[in-house]
């Protein structure tokens, strides 16, 4: 039988909402979750008309992580080895995406919830919210939440989450990497769309050639990356997006972008 689905997504003027849809189930990310972020994920995202995604959640929690009976011995090894290669290809299908994608996070995000806002490009949190990695308390380290927090914080105040458990606020979270920005629960749609409607306002194929090379370039040495930056300016400038950009700017007009 099809997964449940357990995610809502509404869009319109260039921007996906997808939102966590169990709160009864703290958003957990079970294997069902997961199947339906990724489908909502890959929908059409080739479209021009999709510019940003945006990933919230119903109720007060965020997302707990992983849906802990779906890893008890109730199940066999088989579907513990599904669930986390399949979470692992949402994360890193995060990054690969030709979007930029925000996570709007109000509330609590823990172990793998911790691990997608770490994953996603821009987080933007209320006050309220909070970010832990508690596996450690429960006898299951937080290994795989570990590769997204280790590449977003420093590594101490990384390995300090993973060894305590004890959660980071949304304050310390923004001190230290994980999120963009925080706001008062009240501003938190007002500013995470401020941000999406700015993101609209650019070339979707410049922002894809951008965000890949990004990524790209994290991974290798300084000359390396400054070797393939340069050669992908050089590819940014032959896009008919590039050279309107140029053009519109020496003429102190608007650019019309094509894709």
């Amino acid at each position: 039988p099809p997964a449940e689905k357990l995610t809502a997504t509404r869009q319109a003027g260039g921007v996906r909402n997808i939102i966590l849809n169990n709160p009864k189930k703290r958003n957990a990310l079970s294997l069902s979750m997961l199947q339906s972020l990724q489908e909502d994920l890959l929908h059409d995202v080739k479209s021009k008309d999709l510019r940003v995604i945006i990933i919230s959640a119903e109720g007060p929690v965020f997302c707990s992580g992983h849906d802990l009976k779906e890893l008890s011995s109730e199940e066999d090894v088989k579907h513990h080895s599904k669930v986390f290669e399949l979470c692992a290809e949402v994360m890193t299908l995060i990054q690969k995406l030709p979007v930029p994608v925000i996570a709007k996070v109000n509330g609590l995000a823990t172990a793998a919830g911790c691990q997608l806002v770490a994953s996603c490009d821009i987080a933007v949190a209320s006050e309220k919210s909070q970010f832990a990695t508690p596996g450690v308390n429960i006898g299951l380290f937080c290994s795989t939440p570990a590769v997204a927090l280790g590449r977003s914080l420093p590594r101490k105040v990384a390995l300090e989450m993973l060894f305590t458990g004890e959660p980071l606020s949304a304050q310390e979270a923004l001190m230290h990497g994980l999120v963009s920005k925080v706001v008062p629960e009240d501003k938190l749609e007002e500013e995470t769309m401020k941000i999406s409607h700015k993101i609209c306002k650019s070339s979707k194929s410049v922002l894809a050639l951008g965000k890949a090379t990004f990524y790209r370039q994290m991974t290798q040495d300084l000359d390396t990356a400054y070797r393939m930056t340069s050669q992908v300016m050089l590819d940014n400038l032959t896009l008919r997006d590039g050279q309107e950009g140029i053009e519109a700017f020496i003429q102190k007009r608007t650019p019309v972008w094509t894709h």
